[in-house]
């Protein structure tokens, strides 16, 4: 598996003047060639500090001249230096560009340029840094990594199931409250619909049918959606908000039922296979992987143990089964054949959980990569709503409070008020407001440990303002994908407890929807979990800005996919177009020019294959379209050496056989 991020290498023979302030003793350290364009270096993290070597990385905001806007990322840089203890002073004597990294959508910036005019002018406009400067951001990056290390591993309730089963997770004991438009009573502590009708029953529903209880928790049967006419009505309602919620068309068909659902009111995983487990072996290595499950299910013959990846961690144990004892192995103690599996191979999406890999290195680097924007000062705003009069509460290693009784993100320190709210942090005397867009951030923000719910909070920086905007970016911490060692995890794994007043307010959630990682679109959730099962109005924890993370409340591949057939463009001459019937995330899905003609790139492409038939949600198709599916795959993997560019794919089947998925992106 390779980068998703577009590379694009342009000759480096043509050099532009470029006027720099020597010396500067301000960040952000400016750079401006000749042609206008404006290279913004920000005050670099010291990552190692060794004899006359220091190794850091920095956010860079690059605008060429006409652009509205910067582009801004991150580079990583190892440089030779001379320390002068008298004076506490280093010295900057050359600089060595390691890795650059910015938005795929931001492939016209001449990357091989700006990393060569780097290292030719880093030295000149770092010159003389202060030396307890350096020590001190070491001491940060130590400390922010000791606070990662706190990223918790423990496994909750782990159920195994040999059939095709759904968990259903509620936050707690179930809260009921009044939906005046449908007058039922909801669950509003669960993503899921539940609702209690006036028979005195609960129904869940889930995938367009309804399911029947006699209590919340279960347990449920299906009804065969023989239900009352106002059940009908909410089912109406209901499909109405998807139809509104996704980014393309979707398909009214419902999904076949499901007849074993498991209900959990703490945090649980579900793991399944259907039948007993079928054991696959994974070509040059030990390894068996579990071929009729969705989930990331392995064998050490070696050892005979079983291996399973749920939500970017790994657990071991001695049985696959309702009983089994998984004990957490770090990602740096896996067996050796993990990092073996064959790229393109169906289990290649758990390389990016296994250390040491390309896969896991790139999933790192992209964790640090920013998504940023121009906010204006004199528009933007937001409104904080709380559960009574505003509550706060200490936030540990910190003079810090955050707010509990309300959804949103609000901090105290120092007599002022801080909240976050979409990527964006904002400013006031009173935790009422009003609310003005901050330039500054709070002191302490780096602090926070992953215990406390906001912690997603400090991944959000302000980079910088003028007298109208304020440039800001979050990285994927604020979307609840965190660095933890050599790779990504999902969440950082603590129970939060959420609030419970006249309002339910959630927090952040790890576990119990089967989160994987693939380096087309990120974190999504497992394959069973389709955007039908939840419930559009539950908050998710969004106040605190991700709730269950990127893109989740689209479906598959958590990264707004839809089912529906598709047309792939040719991407070579005399290529024929081919029918596909796929779910294509609709946020990744960027359409660039190949030769002059069109294509889909880092797309994540969702296929269900059964019973000799494409089928999803409802779309049929012969088995013909999956074989030209796999021909388009292949014509782009020898399309790069007669375009000079790489296509980069990778094609599995998951689980059972009878879903794959396909990633094409353009390197």
């Amino acid at each position: 598996m390779k980068s998703y991020l577009i590379k694009i290498i342009f000759p480096v023979s043509i050099l532009f003047n470029v006027t720099i302030c020597h010396a500067q003793t301000e960040w952000p350290k400016s750079i401006t060639a000749e042609d206008g364009t404006v290279i913004n270096i920000y005050q670099p993290q010291a990552e190692s500090f060794a004899g006359d070597i220091l190794k850091s990385r920095s956010a860079i905001s690059i605008q060429e001249k006409g652009d509205q806007g910067p582009v801004f990322g991150v580079f990583w840089s190892t440089a030779t230096v001379e320390t002068d203890r008298d004076t506490r002073e280093v010295a900057v004597q050359a600089v060595k560009i390691n890795n650059l990294k910015i938005p795929a959508e931001s492939g016209q910036v001449e990357t091989k340029y700006i990393e060569t005019t780097l290292e030719t002018y880093l030295p000149k406009v770092e010159g003389q840094l202060p030396l307890d400067e350096v020590l001190a951001s070491l001491d940060q990056d130590q400390e922010a990594t000791k606070l990662s290390q706190d990223i918790s591993h423990r496994l909750p309730q782990v159920i195994y199931r040999t059939q095709r089963s759904m968990l259903v997770s509620i936050d707690g004991q179930p809260k009921l409250e009044k939906n005046k438009k449908w007058g039922l009573d909801v669950v509003v502590n669960s993503p899921f619909t539940i609702v209690q009708n006036k028979d005195g029953k609960f129904y869940l529903f889930g995938g367009g049918h309804w399911y029947a209880a006699p209590a919340a928790t279960g347990p449920y049967t299906f009804t065969n959606d023989k239900v009352s006419h106002n059940l009908k009505k909410v089912a109406k309602d209901l499909n109405k908000i998807a139809k509104k919620t996704d980014d393309l068309p979707t398909s009214e068909a419902p999904d076949y039922p499901v007849y074993d659902i498991v209900v959990s009111t703490k945090p649980a995983e579900l793991i399944q296979s259907d039948g007993n487990p079928d054991l696959t072996p994974i070509t040059g290595t030990s390894l068996l992987y579990v071929n009729n499950s969705d989930n990331d299910i392995f064998v050490d013959t070696h050892t005979q143990q079983y291996y399973v990846l749920l939500s970017g961690r790994w657990y071991t144990s001695k049985a696959l089964n309702e009983n089994s004892q998984w004990q957490y192995v770090a990602s740096n103690q896996l067996p050796p054949d993990f990092a073996k599996i064959p790229e393109g191979s169906p289990k290649d999406d758990a390389l990016a959980s296994v250390a040491g890999t390309d896969a896991a290195r790139e999933a790192v680097m992209d964790a640090q990569i920013p998504q940023t924007a121009k906010i204006d000062r004199k528009t933007a705003t937001t409104h904080v709503e709380y559960d009574g009069t505003p509550q706060f509460k200490p936030i540990d290693g910190t003079q810090m409070q955050y707010a509990i009784n309300t959804s949103s993100t609000v901090l105290s320190e120092s007599g002022k008020y801080y909240a976050v709210d979409n990527g964006i942090w904002f400013m006031a005397d009173n935790p009422l407001g009003p609310w003005a867009v901050a330039t500054t951030r709070p002191e302490e923000m780096d602090q926070i440990p992953p215990t406390c719910p906001v912690y997603n909070a400090k991944y959000v920086e302000v980079y910088e303002a003028t007298p109208d905007y304020v440039y800001m970016g979050y990285t994927p911490g604020y979307l609840n994908s965190f660095v933890d060692g050599p790779t990504v995890v999902y969440g950082t794994g603590y129970d939060y407890e959420p609030w419970n007043g006249d309002y339910y307010y959630p927090r952040p959630w790890t576990w119990g929807f089967d989160m994987s990682y693939n380096p087309w679109s990120g974190w999504g959730f497992g394959a069973d979990y389709d955007y039908d099962w939840f419930d559009d109005g539950f908050g998710w924890g969004y106040g605190y800005g991700f709730g269950l993370g990127l893109g989740w409340a689209a479906g598959m591949e958590g990264a707004g996919g839809v089912a529906q057939a598709v047309t792939a463009r040719p991407i070579a001459t005399g290529m024929a177009g081919v029918l596909v019937p796929a779910a294509v995330a609709a946020t990744t899905a960027v359409v660039r020019p190949l030769t002059g003609i069109p294509i889909c790139i880092c797309a994540t492409i969702t296929i269900s294959i059964g019973a000799g038939k494409v089928l999803y949600r409802g779309i049929e198709a012969s088995q013909a379209a999956w074989q030209a599916t796999m021909a388009f795959v292949r014509q782009a993997e020898t399309t790069s050496f007669r375009t000079g560019r790489e296509i980069s794919t990778s094609v599995g089947h998951r689980g059972n056989g009878n879903k794959g998925s396909i990633g094409v992106g353009l390197l």
